[in-house]
């Protein structure tokens, strides 16, 4: 059976599984829709949070980025889980025992506005339209790869895919299909990069792998190092960016986890508030298992990457021949990933061989011009086919691919949907229900959800096209989105009876505007390629990078929310009543429905 044929069968039947379950689990009332009828076990919730959170950004994207940078994009790893602590401790037993469907109802509710209301729906559709466009940039690249289709076309496939189960299923159909997604992608994750493991180092649990020694009893990081600083890369495991940007942008993931409104939504399909902090740690739990196995899947492919690149020995040895990548059955890894237009190489200097190294170093510039290379021939090498070309690259067996290319398009679409499903909760029940028509009827709602959801689609699928980065760097954007805008609002609206319904308006204002002009400053206007002013190679304000500013945005964000809080008229003191029964710890074990 060939590859091809593989591939579909193990997609075909995780598809099957999840629209499936979409079906029998359709929701039919907005209690359904929206919260899953607040009776998901935490355990349940756990694994459905998990695979919600775990998207291509974890699953595809992360592991390149750490291949290919190393130890500096350890950032993703401590901001992303980081932000499970601030969640299941700041937020979501709060959140839970106030007893509403959508985020921004509880902050209309709490700074009593229907102004807030609609400003906070505005930060969620910012932020969940710009996460989406990573998903769908990773459902592209799955896509593409797995139907041998290019990039473009795999997109549009799999846009068709998420509206087929999103838009029916709501959230009780999303969760259920969500614990299935887990389990396909954890499974995904973990098989290949114990097989490299037990191939590299002879140790079948990967993270104690990444610090074993190789078969020739030379640590395995040590190994790396001298690889990659030999063509005139970084060294691997020391730390190069800056410091204070490398700060800043671990804090932008942290608070922006914990303001993401399609995570924070999960907690509201618990029956208990107690349920929202187990489910929070459970689901820490089970991200663990593929973070922990990230750091090993990043540096064990980026070894098998330089071997092949350099097969007999290194730069001394001689580079891979081009008849090798056309002839050679391991290479063939390279020929299909290059039909989706996100891997190429060029023998710009005829002499039969592709020299992979470092064109921008100044040490391996005298090298280059000594053995009379031109620069770096492997092109293109996108940072997202890593995780899904690895098993490829380590000549693993047919039905590991396939078991891979199922789990990463199951952590594309299972976050996706989520995302989907925050933006139509938004529209529908807090734009049209509670600003527009509040009048409108439950079934009326339900359809103005799933038209939202379908927009949303139609534009994700359209920007995803021209993304303004890999799936990883697009949500980093996102989660620096969450954190300048809806993350302080939540805080301050729990923590804290000063806070006014104008302060929180103009903090959630600021703290949105000031991020989304820097981004679009350094990415293009409206994510428009050629449109932007400065580079994430040279920022705007010294070494913070777009992907950092979330955090300096949140403090734009309390900063104005106090000071107009400060000028202007005083919180009722009905409301700061509510504060106070919200963080009441008595009475824990029943919360407000709505």
């Amino acid at each position: 059976m060939d590859q091809f044929t593989i591939n579909l069968l193990f997609v075909g039947a995780s598809f099957a599984l999840y629209i499936g379950i979409a079906i029998w689990a359709r929701a039919g009332s907005t209690s359904e829709f929206y919260a899953a009828g607040r009776g998901i076990h935490p355990v349940t919730n756990g694994m459905a949070t998990a695979a919600d959170w775990m998207s291509a950004a974890s699953f595809i994207s992360m592991a390149g980025l750490i291949a290919f940078t190393g130890y500096d994009n350890s950032t993703f790893l401590m901001g992303w889980t980081g932000g499970y602590v601030l969640l299941a401790l700041l937020l979501a037993p709060y959140l839970r025992k106030f007893g509403k469907y959508t985020v921004s109802e509880f902050i209309g509710d709490r700074f009593y506005s229907q102004t807030a209301r609609i400003v906070a729906v505005i930060c969620l559709i910012v932020a969940s339209v710009t996460y989406v466009i990573g998903q769908m940039t990773g459902v592209g690249v799955a896509f593409g790869r797995f139907l041998e289709v290019s990039n473009t076309t795999g997109l549009l496939i799999g846009a068709g895919v998420v509206f087929a189960y999103a838009v029916f299923g709501g959230m009780k159909g999303v969760t259920y299909t969500q614990v299935a997604q887990y389990c396909v992608l954890i499974t995904a994750y973990t098989i290949p990069a114990i097989f490299i493991s037990l191939q590299l180092t002879g140790t079948p649990v990967p993270a104690l792998g990444l610090f074993g020694d190789t078969a020739s009893g030379e640590p395995l990081l040590t190994k790396l190092d001298a690889i990659v600083t030999e063509l005139g890369f970084n060294e691997y495991t020391a730390h190069h960016s800056n410091t204070l940007n490398m700060v800043l942008f671990t804090l932008s993931l942290m608070i922006g986890t914990a303001g993401l409104p399609h995570v924070i939504m999960r907690f509201f399909t618990v029956p208990k508030v107690s349920d929202a902090r187990w489910s929070a740690g459970w689901a820490l739990v089970f991200i663990a298992l593929l973070y922990l196995t990230a750091p090993a899947v990043g540096a064990m492919a980026r070894l098998n990457i330089s071997d092949m690149m350099w097969p007999n020995g290194g730069i001394e040895g001689g580079a891979v021949s081009v008849e090798e990548i056309d002839n050679d059955p391991r290479y063939d890894w390279m020929a299909t990933w290059q039909k989706t237009g996100l891997l190429d190489w060029e023998d710009k200097n005829g002499d039969g061989k592709i020299q992979y190294y470092n064109d921008k170093s100044e040490a391996m510039t005298a090298i280059a011009e000594e053995k009379g290379w031109v620069g770096n021939e492997l092109t293109n090498f996108n940072r997202d086919i890593l995780v899904l070309a690895n098993p490829e690259i380590a000549n693993l067996p047919g039905w590991v691919i396939g078991l891979v290319a199922a789990g990463g398009l199951a952590a594309a679409l299972s976050t996706a949907a989520g995302l989907l499903l925050a933006i139509s909760s938004a529209v529908s029940h807090d734009l049209v229900k509670g600003a527009i028509n509040p009048q409108i009827s439950e079934k009326g709602e339900l359809l103005a959800a799933r038209i939202a959801m379908a927009v949303a689609i139609v534009v994700a699928t359209y920007l995803g096209l021209n993304p303004p980065g890999f799936a990883a760097q697009t949500v980093a954007l996102a989660f620096g989105l969450a954190a300048a805008s809806i993350f302080p609002a939540l805080m301050m609206g729990i923590f804290s009876t000063r806070i006014n319904n104008t302060g929180a308006v103009a903090g959630m204002l600021a703290g949105l505007t000031v991020t989304l002009v820097y981004i679009f400053l350094h990415k293009g206007w409206l994510f428009i390629p050629g449109t932007n002013s400065f580079t994430d190679a040279d920022p705007l304000l010294g070494p913070i990078k777009s992907t950092s500013f979330g955090a300096i945005g949140a403090m734009i964000n309390f900063g104005t929310a106090y000071l107009v809080a400060g000028m202007t008229k005083e919180t009722p003191q009905e409301i700061k009543d509510l504060v106070e029964s919200i963080r009441i710890p008595r009475g824990a074990g029943a919360a407000q429905d709505h």
